[in-house]
């Protein structure tokens, strides 16, 4: 038995589980990991994650959450600037379900609404039959992610909670997404339609950083924020009608199976 089917499926673990998932122990974790003394855990996370330091910019790099939020270089993340394709916002593991009746039912996870996840009914009922694309990063991820698509923006919506794992053995056990911090805005696309995009935090991730958080219009691509320390997800949510999914991905996704992508990748595409 892992450490984290210990928490999340004994009772002294969930006993635990409790004080490891406040915003307060993350919150302490991410003050460290802000600190010169945290930088000796670089060299040991490059090894252990096989990272490519050739890839990024590592200037000015006095802490581990520097290096965590490092830059990629320009040329390593192109954007399909194609308006008819649906891009990923970030490299991740994605998996792709229907909303039906407000509902959300991954393979082998708890199910979740988009209402409870939103805390907004009349956004939510605009949703129904549509697409909920899940974005996982693991701590070897790039950690900065982009807009979704060009469009008009909302203010942004923060929404408290507490710090579960992102992993699939938390995910199998409870509504994760409707218990974590996560913050999120709506982008009204020429080409898809409302759409939602949504950060969520995990545990140990110190903080969700958006950036221009009062923007009303936004470009495919610009980058949006970035995760420090920690997993994290990112999910899209898009109206019915308005995208079809790569096929390899929607395949994958109904035998509950995540597909690796890139920042800037095709997903999918417009259906007009």
């Amino acid at each position: 038995m892992t450490a984290l089917e210990f928490l999340y499926r004994t009772g002294f673990g969930r006993l635990l589980l409790k004080p490891m998932a406040s915003r307060g122990l993350s919150r302490l974790c991410g003050a460290f990991l802000d600190t010169c003394l945290s930088k000796p855990l670089i060299s040991s996370f490059v090894r252990n994650n096989n990272i490519i330091e050739d890839d990024y910019v590592l200037d000015g790099i006095n802490s581990f959450n520097d290096f965590f939020c490092r830059r990629i270089k320009d040329g390593l993340r192109v954007v399909d600037d194609d308006p008819n394709v649906l891009v990923a916002p970030c490299d991740g593991l994605l998996t792709v379900y229907s909303i039906n009746a407000d509902t959300v039912v991954p393979v082998k996870q708890s199910s979740y609404t988009i209402s409870s996840l939103l805390r907004d009914e009349k956004l939510a009922a605009g949703l129904n039959g549509g697409l909920c694309l899940v974005f996982r990063l693991c701590v070897d991820h790039y950690h900065r992610y982009s807009y979704v698509d060009s469009g008009s923006k909302s203010a942004n919506v923060f929404i408290p909670g507490v710090l579960h794992t992102v992993r699939p053995v938390a995910l199998a056990e409870r509504p994760v997404f409707v218990e974590n911090c996560r913050e999120y805005c709506v982008i009204d696309s020429p080409n898809f339609g409302r759409m939602v995009q949504m950060e969520v935090g995990a545990m140990l991730v110190g903080k969700i950083v958006n950036e221009d958080k009062g923007a009303s219009e936004v470009v495919r691509g610009a980058e949006k924020g970035h995760f420090e320390y920690g997993g994290s997800t990112i999910i899209v949510l898009v109206p019915a009608g308005t995208a079809v999914i790569r096929d390899d991905i929607y395949d994958a996704s109904l035998e509950g199976v995540e597909i690796p992508v890139k920042l800037g990748e095709e997903v999918g595409r417009s259906l007009g």
